[in-house]
Formats: C-alpha cells, structure tokens, sequence
C-alpha cells in the first residue's frame, strides 16, 4: 500500500480564497503610542477634544487691526497708529482700542480687540519722527497706512478652524499614515486604539535548507532558506506580525512540535514546502492528526500544493480551536504568489487594511476649482465613486495651515502654471498618496451631529465633510456627494434639490448653553439681546444658525423691530465658531456667557441649557446614487435610528 496522497479534487481559486477568508485572523483590538501607530488601524472613532487651533491666530504676516476702523480703506487709504507687535509663540501684551493697529506674524495669537489681519503687503508704515536728511527717531510713535478694508475675520484662522472639538476627526477602520498621525499630535493624543495586529508564525520545512550565513553543502542539495525571510517581509507589508520559527526538517515528530507550539503562540501559522503528496512531505499529516484540514490543493499555476486548515487548540480535534494554518508551496515564486493571492488578503481585512491598487487613478472632476495661472498647484483631491463605478474628483483644500486638509484627501492633482481653472467634467490623474489609498464607500456633507457621528461608524469607510447644512445642500444639488446632513429649515425647491430622496431622520433640542448653574439666569434669547452677555454663535452655512437666526426674527417681529436692531444688539453674533460643540466649549473655559447649542453637548460637558426649539435633521440622498450599496445600507439603518438615538438627550426619532 502506498503513502502517497494524490491530489484528486482540486479546489477552484474562488473556493480557495473563501476557505482562507473564513479563517478567523482577528487578534482583537490594543492601544499603542502615537510614535507606534503609523500604519496602523483605528479600532474606534477619535472624536476632537479641543479646538484647533486653540485660539483665534494670525494667517498672513500684517497688522492685526479692527475691520470696522479700515472700511472706505480701499479709496481713501486709513493712517493707524501702531501700539506694539505681536509673535508666534507668544501671548500678545496688547490690547487693542478703536481706530489701533499691531503689528502681527503668522500663526501670532490675535490680541484682545482685533478682529481681522491686513496683509503687509496692503499697507506701508509711516514713522512721524522720520524728516528728509535725518534718520527716523526711534522714541516717535509708529503709524501705517491701511490701503484695503478688511471684514471680520478676515486673514484669520479662528478657534477651530482646522478642526473643532467635539468633531469627528477619524472614524474606526482609518489607517493611520503620516497625515492621520499629524492629526492626532494636533489634538494632544498620546495613544489610539487600534485592531491588534495578528502574530504570523514562520515555518519553513525541507531538510535541504540552511539559513543564510550558513555553510551550503551543494553536493547534500542544501540551498539557502529564502521564504523565512521573503515571506516575514511579506506578512509585514500585510499588516501582520512575523515571528520566524527555526526551519524543521522531514521529520514528523519534530514537524509537530514546531506546528503546535507555534499555534499556541500565534493566530496564523504559515508553512512553506512539505505540501506536495510526496511520501516524505508530512505537514498534511500533522495537520489531519493535530487539527482540521480544510482544503488540500488548488487549480492555479504557480501554487497547485496549497493547505488550508487549524492546528493545535485544547481538543487537538480541529474545529475552531487552534491557530488558523495555511500551508504554501516550497519554491519562493509559489509560496509568494499564493501568499499575496489568498493569504495577504485575509491578513489585511483582519486588521482592516484596504486592498491595494495603482499608485496613480484617473477620473473627473465632479465640481470646478479656480487656480492661480502662473503657479504650478499640486491639488489635494478625493475620490468618490458614482453608482456606476466611475471615479469622480473633488478639491478638499482647506488651506496649508489645515492638517485635515490631507486626512481628507486622497492624493493630489498636477496642475500646470498654464491653467487657471479646473471645470467640472474635466478630466484629471490623481497621484495617490499612497497605493492602497479608495474612495471612500459613502461621500457625506453637510450639518455635524453627534447621532451622525454614530450612524456613519456603522458603515464601511464612510467620508463626512462637515461643511454644515447649506455646505451639504450645495454638494448634493452639484452631484458630488451620496447624501447631505440638513438641520433646520430649507425649501427644497429654493435650494435646488426637489428630487432628493429624503432616506429619514431625526429631531434635535437647540438653545443656549450657559454655564453649570446658570448663575446668570439666562432665560431666552432676549436675554441675548437686552443684557451685555458674551455670546458665541454658529457659522452662516450651520443649519442651527438658520434656526437661531428665524427666532430672532420672530422676537423682532414682536416687539416691532428690524431684525437687524436685535441681531446688532447682541455681542458676539457676527465672529462664528465652525463646529456644533465650539460655542458650548467657550462657555466651559469661561469665555463666554452663552453660546449656541445642543442640549446634549451641554450634558456631554456638564454645562447648563436654555431651551429655544426642536429642530430637524434630515438626511437628502442624490436621486442617482439610490442603488450605491453604501447609500442603501445606511438607508436601513435610519429605518432603524432608535438604538443610535436612545442615550443622547434631546435626540428623537421623527
């Protein structure tokens, strides 16, 4: 009777990759350094615990000033006296009073006063001591002469610009790159929870190999062991950890010890060579007797002698005990093909990693972009695709002080010094930053919202750009994103949006937070408008700014008043935050008296709340994207949002 195992049924590679696929890979979830982290896959959502920047800074070198003393600048040039300088790096000891100007650098903290920044390059200082023939005295006062009108907020990166906290800054599934990892430095996180990276233990079998820096004894057929190292390198570019086992020979004892104390040690356990049906190949032996063999060859050339199975576990008996074990053929050209077909994959998806593709994708772009002509500009786009599959390009330039600039891209577009506009429908390459860089499956845009925030986690690499609710209504009446995130009131008709599929939704308490205690007393919003309360408020494109803004509307039309009388009698209406939780955080560090928010983020942070309204947040779909399987599944999960809803207060279901 003969010891030879004939390969009788060869499975098909489709059968192949499901069998490898089902092996549990998972080694659960860790935290590591943020120095450690590159690379890496975050296993939850890292939400913004502070602003960024933290303070409303300087974005030009200029002369910080207030933008109400430079209106008219533009034809009849305003002379400022200039009462000191402020630096990156340090805290401004100016203040300053109407009709003031100070002189400011990139990245400086803007004094106290100062609302906008004029550029150095708009300006030309005068030194009244200075006459012909003398040197300027340098005890004179400084004045300079403004040439352009500023606006609030002009040449100014406010608190949370870049990002704000409370938003969502990375979603789990993210892989951490050097731009993720920038991200996170700039929020002040030291360590990030990420899916645990599964040990691979390296086994190479043949009483023929010697390990490299050995003696090689041709006449014996000794060659040196290549696919120890070959393959550790390749389970690390996977995502995986190598461990590499010393090479055992043809010796069925020996083969296994080694197998079963690597699976004690290890949740894949990777053999190379000892596959085929020779007599003398034993690993298949060892795997029916310690374990579960699940497929024994495969219809592929190169790779036909390929295992697949479990080994070790306490009953020794299989089944889903034990370590997961693939066997992969002796030559290195083989064992590497089979490798990066079959088993790089499953490695990847344990640890979430995205299959790679070509370092260069082309498209077109979705929406039109401006350039300077006579600057060459690498662009920094992201991709999204259509129902179709085709890829369409969108600019996600948020400025070069912006670190979310590149965690929202993905990766750039040329664009010569020759041309002066990208229109829509053009078509474009896109350099990817890295090869292993896909669109995301879902493109949001819109309101931020902390049930959003919990519905897109339980999506497969969605992307949200928080550009508020005309931001999301602008995006979906263009054709760029899946769906847009609406909070408040809008005419569908107006906005240009009729044909939007409404998918659900929810409704959620706005007003005002105001410290714990309301030492104040604060009662309403005409409290805003007839006391001196510091207030801090939302953006234009916030759908709770259209809320806030249709209030005060309705308390000016009851007292018989221009809407602009109540709006300009409140102190700080006009100077927004970007981010839902950014005004609520300015009351908390005492900076301001109230500010606009949700009854939630005012329980998130332990601070008071006035109750204003109920408002309503919807989620639009672009009529041609209902058959993206991104769109339809989260499509079921608004038909179920009550679990998402349930321990956020002031959130309920419509």
């Amino acid at each position: 009777m003969s010891d030879r195992k004939e390969f009788r049924d060869l499975a098909d590679p489709e059968r192949a990759r499901e069998v490898v696929a089902s092996l549990d890979l998972s080694a659960g979830t860790e935290r590591v350094p943020l120095e450690d982290a590159r690379g890496r896959v975050l296993a939850e959502r890292v939400d913004a615990g502070l602003d960024v920047p933290g303070f409303d800074r300087a974005a030009m070198d200029g002369y910080a000033v207030r933008a109400s003393d430079t209106y008219g600048a533009d034809s009849d040039p305003e002379v400022l006296p200039v009462v000191g300088s402020v630096h990156a790096g340090e805290s401004p000891d100016v203040t300053l009073d109407a009709g003031e100007a100070a002189e400011i650098s990139t990245g400086a903290v803007m004094p106290e006063g100062a609302d906008a920044v004029v550029i150095v390059e708009r300006t030309e200082e005068v030194e009244a001591g200075e006459t012909a023939g003398s040197p300027p005295d340098p005890e004179a006062d400084r004045r300079v002469r403004v040439e352009t009108a500023v606006t609030p907020g002009e040449n100014v990166m406010l608190a949370g610009a870049d990002i704000a906290a409370g938003e969502r800054a990375l979603g789990p599934g993210t892989e951490l790159t050097p731009r993720e990892v920038g991200l996170l430095s700039a929020l002040g996180v030291d360590e990030v929870p990420v899916r645990a990276t599964p040990r691979v233990a390296i086994v190479s079998t043949g009483d023929e190999l010697v390990r490299p820096g050995g003696d090689l004894d041709h006449r014996a057929g000794q060659i040196y062991d290549v696919n120890s190292y070959a393959v550790a390198t390749a389970v690390e570019e996977a995502g995986g950890e190598p461990v590499v086992y010393p090479h055992v020979g043809d010796d069925m004892d020996a083969m296994e010890e080694t197998l079963v104390e690597a699976a004690a040690d290890c949740d894949l356990v990777l053999t190379s060579g000892s596959t085929s049906a020779s007599a003398v190949d034993v690993v298949y032996r060892v795997i029916e007797d310690r374990g579960d063999l699940l497929l024994h060859g495969v219809a592929i050339k190169p790779g036909k002698p390929m295992l697949v199975g479990r080994i070790g576990g306490e009953s020794g008996e299989g089944g889903e005990s034990g370590a997961a074990y693939v066997g992969l053929p002796g030559y290195p050209v083989s064992a590497l093909t089979i490798f990066r077909t079959f088993v790089a994959p499953a490695i990847r998806s344990s640890v979430g990693l995205p299959e790679p593709r070509t370092a260069r994708v082309d498209g077109e772009m979705a929406v039109g972009e401006r350039t300077e002509e006579g600057r060459r500009r690498l662009l920094a786009v992201g991709l999204v695709e259509d129902a179709d599959g085709r890829t369409l390009v969108y600019p996600v330039d948020k400025g070069s002080g912006a670190t979310t600039t590149l965690t929202a891209a993905d990766g750039v577009v040329d664009v010569p010094a020759d041309t002066n506009a990208l229109s829509a429908g053009d078509a474009v390459s896109v350099d990817l930053f890295s090869p292993d860089v896909r669109p995301p499956t879902l493109l949001g845009v819109g309101e931020d919202d902390p049930a959003l925030s919990r519905l897109l986690d339980r999506l497969d690499r969605p992307r949200y750009l928080a550009r508020g609710s005309r931001g999301g209504l602008r995006e979906l009446r263009d054709g760029l994103a899946d769906v847009a995130v609406v909070a408040g009131p809008f005419d569908a008709d107006e906005e240009g949006v009729a044909d939007a599929a409404v998918l659900g939704g929810w409704s959620r308490e706005w007003g005002l937070v105001v410290p714990d205690g309301n030492s104040e007393e604060v009662s309403g919003l005409a409290d805003l408008v007839d006391r001196d309360l510091s207030f801090v408020n939302r953006g234009t494109e916030s759908g709770l700014r259209t809320s806030l803004s249709n209030a005060l509307a309705d308390l000016a039309d009851e007292r018989g008043v221009d809407r602009r009388a109540v709006t300009d009698a409140i102190s700080g209406f006009g100077l927004a935050a970007r981010a839902f939780e950014s005004p609520a955080r300015s009351v908390a560090a005492g900076d301001a008296g109230a500010g606009l928010g949700l009854r939630a983020t005012a329980e998130k942070l332990d601070l008071g709340f006035v109750p204003v309204g109920s408002q309503s947040v919807r989620v639009l779909a672009n009529p041609e994207r209902l058959e993206k399987a991104s769109v339809r599944e989260l499509d079921e999960l608004l038909g179920d949002v009550e679990p998402v809803l349930d321990d956020l207060t002031g959130f309920e279901s419509e």
